[in-house]
């Protein structure tokens, strides 16, 4: 297929840092028919195809889909404000999620096919978290060939970001995440339907795509990023 070519340049321009290139292949990528429906095939299909945004739309019958289609263009586009819903956790707490409306999501998908071949083609191969193709088991195999020798690592250190999506840094994403700038900019700055704050476009696992991808593979090619212990080659999620 016509993309999936695309997306393997868009790797092999990757890396072989010819980042001009990416970028060309991604707006040929994100404007192509082939794109377009198979974003909207990919929210159309998924667990959260019938969680509405804040505009109520779901889009089910041939024709929608077809107009969807027609829909997605770079030119006007205008990301729709976040419908915020709250579920409880473990603790008793409540978790706030922002559900995007689906055009968003579709917008979101498209992007996420040309923005993923570059996160596969840099990201940390011992990363796992939000990663295609890849599980816990995977993680768990790593964790064992890196821990099982004598010689290994005597520490495993466990960490986590306090509220990473909530209170990561738009201008970090802006600089780092290697995408439509003002497409990004958009959706980093569309809000929510209580207080119109600004947010960064989050969904739960249902409605996830480009919200929640770029984070885990990106954080980890950070150049601050370095290799602790003695063992080397943990697994990260």
């Amino acid at each position: 297929m016509k993309g999936n070519r695309l997306q393997v340049r868009i790797a092999k321009a990757a890396s072989e840092g010819r980042w001009n290139k990416v970028k060309a292949l991604q707006w040929l990528l994100t404007h192509s028919f082939y794109g377009k429906a198979v974003a909207v095939k990919r929210v159309t299909e998924n667990r959260g195809k019938k969680t509405e945004g804040v505009d109520g739309e779901t889009w089910n019958t041939p024709e929608q889909k077809t107009k969807a289609i027609n829909s997605l263009k770079r030119r006007g586009d205008q990301p729709q404000p976040l419908r915020r819903v709250h579920i409880p956790k473990a603790n008793g707490k409540l978790r706030p999620l922002g559900i995007p409306t689906l055009r968003n999501r579709a917008m979101q998908a498209l992007h996420l096919l040309a923005l993923q071949p570059i996160a596969e083609t840099t990201a940390d191969h011992n990363s796992y978290g939000f990663r295609p193709e890849r599980a816990c088991r995977d993680a768990v195999a790593q964790c064992f060939a890196a821990l099982a020798s004598k010689k290994s690592a005597q520490w495993v250190l466990d960490a986590d970001i306090s509220g990473c999506f909530d209170n990561v840094s738009h201008d970090w994403l802006l600089a780092n995440i290697p995408m439509d700038k003002a497409i990004l900019r958009k959706w980093l700055k569309s809000g929510n339907d209580v207080s119109n704050q600004m947010t960064l476009m989050l969904g739960d696992e249902r409605n996830v795509d480009v919200e929640f991808y770029p984070p885990p593979p990106f954080l980890h090619t950070h150049p601050l990023k370095k290799p602790v212990g003695r063992g080397g080659g943990v697994a990260s999620t």
